[in-house]
């Protein structure tokens, strides 16, 4: 499996999971909780994409900035 589908995996297994976590803390009561895990999981997602956004700058900078 390529790299790149992996991670379509990892954010939807992420999604998923927090998704899960986020109805089972409300239906209990506990909102604050669902609330913090919410925010948890959108900064693992950002993690994940700031990586993706970086190697894609490193290959712009290389095939524009490489005159050899």
């Amino acid at each position: 499996m390529s790299p790149e589908v992996r991670s379509i995996f990892q954010i939807f297994g992420v999604g998923f999971v927090v998704a899960m976590m986020n109805a089972l803390l409300r239906h209990s009561g506990r909102e604050d909780f669902a609330q913090w895990t919410t925010l948890a999981g959108v900064i693992a997602v950002l993690v994940i994409v700031i990586g993706y956004v970086d190697h894609l700058y490193q290959e712009i900078t290389r095939v524009f900035l490489n005159t050899q």
